[in-house]
């Protein structure tokens, strides 16, 4: 369980009952995301309140009538997910601007202007979202705010998000060394060691890292690393 000073309050109200729990808000924010959190890390007590600041408990009855249940795990968790987050301010803004970072990362990594076949530059997105006035949500999933970012950003920006497919070859004396660098920096769809020590494979990246990942491949095999474009996945 979390400390209680680190605590807020996550509060659902329904058939005129009113349902309070203590939990840290970025771990609500991840079992909201539908991440597999473990609930007692979630909370800063294993009790459902009728009004938290008062200690007072909820009623057998109240959660029966409501959750048909009064397994705490169960509630705590439906509370989590439909009910409000009470942050303060500063909550707010510490979460909203860590996930504003994390959409315009996103976006930078995985899309590209079709028109120049690049990926926009950082500070291009993040001018896009001001102009558009993009509200984001810290509570909502990546993907699902993803999304939404760049349905109000296609009337500013040429966005597409598309894929390369790579046919890499390392020769022997680093093959063993960026097998793992390689495979944590890209999807993986066959790989084969040949007789004389190489390897080669088949990857996906993001169009966007294009420049970064053949630096990677450029790095681990000192410049005699084989990279050929396949096709562009759309």
């Amino acid at each position: 369980m979390i400390l209680l000073d680190n605590a807020v309050v996550a509060r659902l109200e329904s058939f005129g009952e009113k349902f309070e729990i203590l939990v840290d808000p970025d771990q609500a924010a991840l079992v909201r995301q539908g991440q597999p959190v473990d609930i007692e890390d979630v909370v800063a007590a294993l009790n459902v309140f009728g009004n938290a600041s008062k200690a007072t408990r909820a009623s057998d009855e109240s959660l029966m009538k409501v959750f048909h249940t009064t397994d705490f795990t169960t509630v705590a968790r439906k509370i989590i997910e439909r009910g409000e987050i009470h942050l303060t301010a500063d909550q707010r803004k510490h979460m909203v601007e860590e996930r504003r970072r994390q959409v315009v990362t996103f976006i930078s990594r995985n899309a590209v202007n079709p028109q120049t076949g690049h990926p926009h530059p950082v500070h291009r997105i993040e001018m896009a979202m001001e102009e558009a006035r993009v509200n984001i949500d810290p509570f909502k999933h990546l993907d699902e705010q993803v999304k939404e970012v760049v349905k109000a950003l296609r009337p500013l920006l040429p966005i597409r998000f598309e894929e390369l497919r790579l046919a890499i070859k390392i020769p022997p004396d680093f093959a063993a060394k960026a097998y793992g660098d390689i495979a944590a920096g890209s999807i993986m769809e066959k790989d084969e060691w040949l007789k004389d020590g190489s390897w080669v494979c088949v990857v996906r990246i993001p169009a966007g890292i294009q420049v970064e990942f053949y630096d990677l491949i450029n790095k681990l095999s000192k410049g005699d690393g084989q990279v050929k474009i396949l096709n562009q996945v759309y």
